[in-house]
């Protein structure tokens, strides 16, 4: 992004956390990065969150992220928003509302279908020591494959090394895409939209982004604690949220 000039109190530019519905100006005190004041630019019936930065750039630390969260759960009180990815910074705020102008018609298609609710996650994971020693024991056809491997009257290749390990993350994808079905039959009456993201690390089996109606948590909670009891104790079922709905806003802000 290219350096933005400084305004006329010699600051660089705006940054936003959120687009919001709203005609008048807003202030929501400093709840925003390095302190800063939180307030709202209107364009018409649309509105962006903002606060003032001394610099373009804003480093990820974990105060910085703290101070973006916290200004989206303030918000959250309000209505529906579109949270902005950490990091997004504009010019002034003639700026702000061309940002407004131009997406106009995305951000209030976007704003319709996130009204009224929040977004849960779901994250499962397999607790087990050794995950490729857990399938090894639950798919023998893993295991006639590592047994042949580690016979003692040769040294396996290296293409056989490289043909197990296709083999293992062949069945470590298979099994992460039942249980997910699995959980996801339970969970998809009660969600408006579910997301699946990719999932970090190996001893992951899932990592779901639910959009529940504000008004469904609790049946929202019940369905985990329904869709757990179909998995044993080699598995956990970790919840989370409410939280803005960062991975249902499908918008690219054109800046």
């Amino acid at each position: 992004m290219q350096t933005l000039p400084k305004t006329a109190n010699g600051l660089k530019g705006r940054y936003l956390y959120a687009l919001v519905p709203g005609v008048h100006r807003r202030s929501y005190g400093g709840l925003g990065i390095n302190g800063g004041s939180v307030y709202t630019i209107c364009e018409k019936d649309l509105a962006a969150v903002v606060s003032d930065v001394p610099n373009q750039k804003i480093r990820p630390e974990r105060r910085h992220f703290a101070a973006h969260q916290a200004v989206l759960k303030a918000l959250m009180q309000d209505g529906p928003l579109l949270p902005m990815s950490f990091g997004i910074i504009s010019g002034g705020p003639k700026r702000v509302r061309a940002i407004l102008s131009r997406n106009r018609e995305e951000v209030i298609k976007q704003l319709r279908q996130v009204s009224g609710k929040v977004e849960m996650g779901l994250k499962v994971t397999w607790e087990v020591p050794n995950i490729f020693e857990y399938l090894v024991n639950t798919h023998l056809e893993l295991k006639s494959a590592r047994d042949r491997l580690l016979r003692t009257d040769r040294i396996p290749t290296q293409d056989e090394k490289i043909e197990i390990g296709r083999l293992f993350q062949s069945i470590l994808d298979t099994d992460r895409e039942r249980h997910a079905e699995k959980v996801e039959e339970v969970l998809a009456p009660l969600c408006s939209a579910i997301k699946h993201n990719k999932c970090r690390g190996e001893r992951e089996v899932m990592n779901l982004a639910c959009l529940v109606g504000g008004d469904s948590l609790k049946r929202f909670e019940a369905g985990v604690f329904e869709a757990a009891r179909f998995f044993d104790d080699n598995f956990a079922f970790d919840y989370n949220g409410p939280w803005a709905p960062h991975n249902f806003v499908e918008i690219a802000i054109d800046l």
